[in-house]
């Protein structure tokens, strides 16, 4: 059931310079205690895998009969059965776990937020992304249109994977900025202390149709690894989806792990699938080609990020 990338695994790895991640397949149903069931699961065998971050498509929780099912199970922010059982799973497992999307309230009566989460390692809350872009696709067959029960989000988020964890979200910042908490040194042994420091993965935050702006991945630049949690229609995502993973990737030059639904779910509706990891090259280092539920596993590594971008330095080229 696990699709794992080519790597060596009597090799020791080093955890500053190499981050195993993995990216979670569902097909999703319309009972909540079963999908959560399922995904407990997975992100089981993603840590048994050695992944220490492990990330769940979009809608993990529940894709329901009707778009309006998911007003039902909304939480507020900070406190609810849903955001305690993603807590309570890093926490157990001692991983970064991505909470793909679930609803959490919004000002608007009617409508939610359809939220990444995130949690580190002791279980904590280190980063919250609302959906920016809203879904609409009518193909004369298929029709959605999530404005009718979603808020869209206003904000990039980024977040700086270390340990411990204790990085607060944050929006995504000017690169030509200091890096966030920056300060002068002041004296040798603060020098020492930053040498010391593991240097931390720098982590953008998407969802699905966000995939074809990429304006919020060029605000999120420079990143090591941008997520994107994704429920693809079968039309769109057999036509576009490895198209435009690949392309944020290599605009952007860096890691894309894309979690996705990916199946004939309850409702009937038919999801793409084809979760996987692709590096700032554009290659396709792991990928789940069949539908169902599964874990595919992949190394992020500053290798590679560094050989791209030495050799083909396109960021630092930016005029605009």
């Amino acid at each position: 059931m696990t699709n794992t990338a080519r790597t060596a695994d009597a090799a020791p790895i080093d955890a500053d310079a190499t981050l195993r991640v993995a990216a979670i397949q569902m097909v999703s149903a319309t009972n909540v205690s079963e999908n959560l069931g399922r995904a407990e699961q997975l992100i089981g065998e993603a840590a048994a895998a050695g992944a220490r971050l492990v990330a769940l498509p979009e809608y993990f929780v529940l894709l329901g009969r009707s778009d309006r099912d998911k007003l039902a199970i909304r939480e507020a922010d900070g406190d609810g059965p849903l955001q305690a059982f993603l807590s309570g799973q890093a926490a157990a497992h001692g991983i970064w776990l991505v909470g793909g999307t679930l609803p959490l309230a919004s000002a608007s009566p009617g409508k939610v937020h359809n939220s990444v989460l995130v949690y580190g390692p002791d279980g904590r809350r280190v980063a919250r992304y609302d959906k920016i872009h809203l879904f609409r696709f009518d193909s004369g067959g298929e029709r959605y249109d999530e404005a009718t029960t979603l808020v869209a989000g206003r904000t990039p988020t980024v977040f700086d994977l270390s340990a411990p964890a204790q990085d607060p979200s944050a929006p995504a910042r000017d690169p030509n900025a200091p890096a966030r908490g920056s300060a002068p040194a002041r004296g040798p042994s603060a020098s020492a202390r930053d040498a010391a420091a593991p240097q931390a993965w720098r982590i953008g935050l998407s969802v699905c149709y966000d995939l074809r702006f990429p304006e919020l991945y060029r605000a999120m630049a420079p990143a090591d690894l941008i997520l994107a949690p994704s429920a693809f229609t079968w039309a769109t995502g057999s036509a576009h989806w490895e198209l435009l993973l690949r392309a944020r990737a290599v605009e952007n030059q860096c890691y894309l792990l894309a979690p996705a639904q990916g199946g004939v779910h309850e409702n009937g509706r038919r999801t793409w699938g084809h979760s996987m990891l692709v590096d700032p090259w554009g290659e396709v280092v792991a990928v789940r080609a069949e539908d169902g539920a599964g874990v595919v596993v992949g190394e992020v590594t500053r290798a590679r990020l560094k050989s791209v971008r030495a050799g083909l330095p396109a960021l630092s080229h930016r005029v605009m």
